[in-house]
C-alpha cells in the first residue's frame, strides 16, 4: 500500500510540474496545436460538465480519466458517440475494450472531427477558386487500465494525432495518465481522481501545400517556388483533480455529487460541479456547472456555464448492459451542442 501511495503522489507532483513548466493560461489561447484533443466525447459525463473524473468508468473514461476503464463490470464493451459541435462541425467517437484477466483492460478508440467542406480562396480570387477541400482531423488511441487493489486503479492512453488540410498535413503523439482512489479515508462512496492529459511532442505542418510562388530577394532567377517553414505548436497539456461522493438514498434512488479543478495551459482554470440522480439504476437525470472565474465580457468563454443530460440503462430489457445517454451543451455564439451515446457490454 505504501508503494501505491508513492505512485499516486508522484503522478500528482508530475502533473503540477508539467503545468508549471508549460503553463501560460488564457494569454496563450488560440496558439495550441491539435485542438480536437480538448473536445469532450461521450454524453454521460459531459452532461455533468466533466466533473466526474474521480468515478468515471467504462469507455467514456478514455477521454476523462483512463484509470476508470477497468472499473467496468463487463469484460467487453463498445461505445458509439456523436456530437454536433459548433459552426456545423461534428465529433464522432467509437471505442472498444476487453479485459484480459488479472492483466487489466485494453482499449482502442477513434475520434474524428468533421469540419465539412471548405471553399478555397486566394488573394487573387477572394470569392473562391472553385476548389473544395475537406480537412481531416482524427485521434487514434490505445488505452491500458488496471485495478491495482479493490480501491485504486491506474490508466494510460497513447494517442496518435493526425491532421490533413488539402496538401499539408501534421501528426504527433500524446500521452494521458490517470489515477482513481475509491473510498478515500475509508469513507464508502468518497472518491478521488487525478489525470494528466495531452503530454507529447509539438505538432507541425508539412507538405506540398506550403510551397508558394515568390521572388527570392537574394537571387537573380526570378519567381520560383519557395517553401514556407511552418511554426510548430505545443499540445494543450492539462491536469485535473476531482472528488466525488455517491450515496444510496434507498434501494431505488441514489445521488452522486462531483467536483473537479482543471488547469489548462491555453485556457482558463475551470471549476466543475456535477450531480446525478438515478432511479433503480434505470433512469438518470444529470446536470453540471462550469465556473471559470477569470473569464469576463472582454474574454468570454464560448460555452455557457451549465450542461444537462439524461440516461437510460436497458439491461433488464435487452439482456446486454445497454445504455443510451444524451447531453445538452449550450453555446453563447452558436447553436447548442447535442451529444448522443450508445454503449453496451457483456
Amino acid at each position: 500500500m505504501l508503494e501505491i501511495r508513492k505512485i499516486f503522489l508522484v503522478i500528482i507532483l508530475f502533473g503540477f510540474a508539467v503545468t508549471e513548466v508549460l503553463g501560460g493560461g488564457q494569454n496563450r489561447a488560440g496558439t495550441a496545436g491539435a485542438p480536437e484533443l480538448r473536445i469532450p466525447v461521450g454524453a454521460k459525463y459531459l452532461s455533468m460538465a466533466g466533473a466526474s473524473i474521480s468515478y468515471v468508468k467504462g469507455l467514456e473514461s478514455i477521454y476523462w480519466n483512463p484509470a476508470g476503464v477497468d472499473w467496468s463490470p463487463n469484460d467487453a464493451n463498445a461505445l458509439f458517440s456523436y456530437r454536433s459541435y459548433i459552426a456545423d462541425m461534428s465529433m464522432n467517437f467509437v471505442a472498444a475494450s476487453g479485459r484480459l484477466g488479472d492483466v487489466g483492460t485494453f482499449g482502442v478508440s477513434f475520434r474524428s472531427l468533421n469540419i465539412g467542406d471548405i471553399n478555397v480562396t486566394t488573394m487573387d480570387q477572394p470569392d473562391g477558386t472553385g476548389q473544395i477541400i475537406s480537412p481531416t482531423y482524427f485521434v487514434l488511441g490505445l488505452t491500458y487500465s488496471k485495478q491495482l487493489t479493490d480501491r485504486i486503479s491506474v490508466g494510460a492512453n497513447f494517442n496518435l494525432i493526425s491532421e490533413t488540410i488539402d496538401r499539408a498535413a501534421a501528426s504527433t503523439f500524446a500521452f494521458d495518465f490517470g489515477v482513481q482512489y475509491k473510498d478515500l479515508f475509508a469513507l464508502p462512496g468518497f472518491n478521488l481522481g487525478v489525470v494528466v492529459k495531452n503530454l507529447g511532442a509539438p505538432i507541425k505542418y508539412d507538405g506540398n501545400g506550403l510551397y508558394v510562388n515568390a521572388n527570392d530577394p537574394g537571387s537573380q532567377r526570378g519567381p520560383t517556388f519557395l517553401k514556407i517553414d511552418a511554426a510548430s505548436a505545443e499540445l494543450p497539456s492539462e491536469i485535473a483533480i476531482g472528488l466525488s461522493y455517491h450515496r444510496n438514498i434507498d434501494n431505488e434512488n441514489s445521488l452522486t455529487g462531483s467536483f473537479s479543478f482543471q488547469n489548462n495551459n491555453y485556457s482558463y482554470d475551470d471549476y466543475k460541479f456535477g450531480l446525478e440522480y438515478s432511479y433503480k439504476n434505470f433512469f438518470s437525470v444529470r446536470g453540471g456547472y462550469l465556473w471559470a472565474p477569470q473569464s469576463d465580457d472582454n474574454t468570454p468563454y464560448i460555452f455557457q456555464n451549465y450542461t444537462l443530460g439524461v440516461g437510460l440503462n436497458l439491461k433488464e430489457f435487452s439482456g446486454l448492459d445497454l445504455s443510451l445517454d444524451y447531453a445538452y451543451v449550450p453555446v453563447k455564439f452558436f447553436d447548442a451542442n447535442h451529444v448522443f451515446a450508445l454503449s453496451f457490454g457483456f
